[in-house]
C-alpha cells in the first residue's frame, strides 16, 4: 500500500472493545502498586547515606513514570484526520531528531577509555550505524503486522505503533544506564539527583511524540500513556545495572548513545517525516518539524 492510502485508512480507526480498556485499567493498577511498593523502599534509607540500588531503582522508576505524562495533551485532540495525523508524524519527528542530536552530542563528548580498541567518536559512529540497520530489521519482522490485533492495541494501525514503542524503548537503555553511572562509583548523590531531574522533564515531551503517534492511528489516550511508560521500562533496569557495574558500563556508553540516536533517526526521517510531507506538505510539514525541534532541544 502507499503512503497515502495507509494514513488514509489509519484516520478512521476501528471501535475500542471492552477488552483492551480493561487491560489497560490492570496494567495502570500494577503500576500504581509497584510505585508504591518501591516508594517505600527507597525511603526507608536516607540518601544522605549513600545510594542503595532501591533508591536508584526508584530514581530511574520516576523518569519511567514521567513518559506517560505526555499523553495528557492527547486528552484535548477530537478526531484524527489525514491532515492533523501529519502534522502529528512531523511534531514527533522533529523531537526525535532533537533527542537524537542531544544523544549523538554526549556520546562524542565522552572521554575515550583507556585501553578501548577505538575511540569515543569511533564507538558512536558505529551505534549509529548498528542501530538504523536495527529498525531495517524490525521493520521486516512487522511487516506482517498491519491487520493484527494485540492486546492493548486491538483496533490500532499495530505496525507504525510498534515500531515507534521499539525505537524509544532502545533509546532508554542508555538513558537509564545514565541514571546508573550517575550514581555509581564516586559520583556524590546529587549529581544523580541533577541526572534524574533532568531526564524526568525531558522524557514527557518524549512521552508526547509516542502518545502523539498512537493517539492519531486509533488508541486511546490512558493506552498511549501506558505504552509511553512502557518505552520507558528499560531506564529503571537499566539504572540498576549501571549503578552495579559502573566501570564495565562506561566503556560501551559511547555506542550505547550512539545505537539509540542512529534508531530515532532512521524512524525520524524514512517513516515520520516522509509521511508527514505526503500529508500535509514539505512546507507546513518542515516547519512544524522544524519548530517542535527546536521546543526540544530547549527541554
Amino acid at each position: 500500500h502507499s503512503s497515502a492510502a495507509r494514513m488514509s485508512s489509519t484516520s478512521k480507526p476501528a471501535a475500542a472493545s471492552p477488552q483492551p480498556l480493561l487491560k489497560q485499567l490492570f496494567l495502570t493498577a500494577l503500576l500504581v502498586a509497584a510505585s508504591c511498593y518501591s516508594a517505600l523502599r527507597a525511603y526507608s534509607t536516607p540518601l544522605s547515606e549513600g545510594p542503595t540500588t532501591s533508591q536508584v531503582w526508584w530514581f530511574g522508576w520516576v523518569t519511567m513514570l514521567s513518559t506517560g505524562l505526555g499523553a495528557a495533551p492527547m486528552l484535548f485532540v477530537q478526531g484524527v484526520s489525514d491532515h492533523l495525523l501529519g502534522v502529528s508524524n512531523a511534531v514527533a519527528a522533529g523531537m526525535m531528531t532533537s533527542a537524537s542530536a542531544a544523544l549523538l552530542q554526549e556520546g562524542l563528548s565522552l572521554p575515550s577509555v583507556e585501553g578501548a580498541s577505538c575511540t569515543s567518536a569511533q564507538a558512536v559512529a558505529i551505534g549509529v550505524g548498528v542501530g538504523m540497520l536495527s529498525v531495517l530489521l524490525s521493520q521486516r519482522a512487522l511487516a506482517g503486522c498491519e491487520d493484527v490485533s494485540l492486546g492493548i492495541m486491538e483496533g490500532v494501525d499495530v505496525r507504525k505503533a510498534l515500531l515507534i514503542v521499539v525505537v524509544m524503548t532502545m533509546h532508554s537503555f542508555s538513558e537509564g544506564l545514565g541514571i546508573g553511572v550517575s550514581f555509581g562509583g564516586s559520583s556524590p548523590p546529587q549529581l544523580g539527583m541533577l541526572v534524574t531531574t533532568t531526564l524526568a522533564v525531558h522524557n514527557v515531551p518524549e512521552g508526547f511524540a509516542v502518545s502523539v503517534v498512537l493517539v492519531s492511528r486509533g488508541m486511546s489516550v490512558l493506552g498511549a500513556a501506558l505504552w509511553s511508560v512502557l518505552t520507558s521500562l528499560p531506564q529503571p533496569i537499566m539504572a540498576i545495572a549501571g549503578f552495579l557495574f559502573v566501570d564495565e558500563f562506561v566503556v560501551v556508553q559511547p555506542a550505547g548513545l550512539g545505537f539509540a540516536a542512529g534508531a530515532m533517526l532512521y524512524v525520524a526521517w524514512l517513516e515520520l517525516a516522509r509521511e508527514a510531507v505526503d500529508a500535509c506538505g514539505p512546507r507546513l510539514g518542515g516547519a512544524v518539524g522544524v519548530a517542535s525541534a527546536g521546543l526540544m532541544w530547549k527541554v
